[in-house]
């Protein structure tokens, strides 16, 4: 299932995406992104009106309204001068448009200069309501206006709120006094709930972290020895079978090159789903550190909604290996599983689908050129990867279609 809350990365990537394709229409791209036709030229829209630039459908099939300066010459002079001075208002509004948001932005960068967690951008709406409307306030900081009026709404239990936590933090800090200062939230939760006091232990430590309230932390023991990541033994739980019963029950990563001009590269991290082949995760960047292949492991959880019980197979590459790619697997439930060293066979879905992408993308060519284009493409090829792309596997269906037809399958045999 595609994911409903897209990144601000997704987002960006597909306004340009659109905007340097040539003849593009909103409704093409959106089909290759998976996403829909007006939430795409909301995106693009939303975008230039960032940017101070007009709308222009052209490019939509119809006949797109003619840009002020752009009318044909009048012949008549007093005509001229009207229409120069059109122009005139329209550049005139365009830069009072630009100054207002630049003061806002000067403001809101001010405002949220001391780093305050309980600063919100509803709070600085709210506080510069008088100086400007509501309405270009939330388009300039990008935040909903009804969700401003929702958040206003609430001031009254937010209010609420913070009075019972002042209660509380005066009840911890007496605690924590008493510990000689030793108390963490765990313990202060335990003692709060001997007194019958009935808060949630995440409660607890939020009003600690709020207020300053800290706990000793003993220092870990140093081990001597610490067993090389690279060295643990992790089972081979594939076998070579690339293939699931089930979405989301088994993934499979790689990490690829991506060649630019002059030499240099990008690298590319992946996971897909067995079932479907479906890219479910990937990360894009000048590096090969774990977080490479975590961020992409981390997208895949978002837009499966979780990994909890899944498994994940990889080559014995050092990122894959590592303690803190271990941590993160077992923090979102996956198991690790991985082939025999230097065997290309036992990843060889991976390795064909990095294949597919590089001859499809490049298309005979040395490079991908500069990073930004690199970018660009990669993220179109996977995008229409999952939402048009036959595959062979899949009976010849693009892997989101061969999961509806799973799953509506299912609900008919359920029905």
């Amino acid at each position: 299932m595609a994911m409903k809350d897209y990144s601000d990365e997704f987002k960006a990537d597909a306004v340009a995406l659109y905007e340097s394709t040539p003849g593009a229409t909103y409704k093409d791209i959106a089909a290759d992104l998976g996403i829909n036709r007006a939430t795409l030229r909301e995106w693009v829209l939303r975008d230039r009106d960032r940017r101070g630039i007009a709308p222009a459908d052209a490019r939509q099939g119809g006949t797109a309204p003619a840009r002020a300066g752009q009318s044909p010459a009048s012949a008549d002079p007093d005509e001229r001068i009207r229409q120069l001075e059109a122009r005139v208002a329209e550049l005139e509004a365009s830069e009072r448009k630009l100054a207002t948001e630049r003061d806002i932005l000067r403001k809101a960068a001010k405002y949220f200069a001391g780093g305050d967690e309980l600063v919100s951008c509803f709070q600085f709406v709210h506080d510069h309501r008088d100086a400007y409307e509501v309405k270009r306030l939330c388009q300039v900081l990008d935040v909903n206006r009804s969700s401003y009026y929702k958040w206003l709404a609430g001031a009254d239990a937010r209010e609420a709120r913070r009075r019972q936590d002042r209660v509380l933090a005066e009840e911890i800090r007496r605690i924590h006094a008493g510990s000689g200062g030793a108390y963490g939230s765990p313990r202060v939760t335990a003692e709060l709930r001997d007194t019958g006091e009935r808060v949630n232990h995440k409660r607890v430590a939020r009003v600690m972290r709020t207020h300053s309230i800290v706990g000793i932390r003993l220092r870990r023991r140093v081990r001597t020895t610490v067993p090389d990541p690279a060295a643990t033994t992790v089972a081979d739980l594939f076998q070579r079978d690339f293939s699931a019963p089930e979405p989301g029950h088994k993934y499979m990563g790689d990490i690829t090159y991506l060649p630019l001009a002059g030499g240099e590269f990008l690298y590319l991290a992946t996971v897909l789903d067995c079932f479907s082949r479906k890219v479910v995760g990937w990360s894009i960047a000048d590096h090969m550190r774990t977080d490479l292949v975590a961020d992409a492991l981390r997208m895949a959880a978002a837009t499966r909604g979780g990994l909890d019980g899944a498994v994940f197979h990889s080559d014995h590459g050092a990122q894959y290996g590592s303690r803190a790619f271990a941590e993160l697997c077992s923090d979102l439930g996956v198991t690790q599983s991985m082939g025999a060293v230097g065997s290309s066979a036992d990843n060889a879905a991976c390795e064909s689908f990095h294949a597919s992408l590089k001859r499809e993308t490049l298309q005979g060519a040395g490079n991908f050129g500069d990073p930004v284009g690199c970018r660009r493409t990669v993220f179109a090829w996977l995008t229409r990867y999952n939402t048009r792309r036959r595959h062979s596997a899949n009976g010849h269906l693009s892997p989101n279609d061969y999961e509806h037809r799973h799953h509506t399958a299912k609900l008919t045999l359920a029905a």
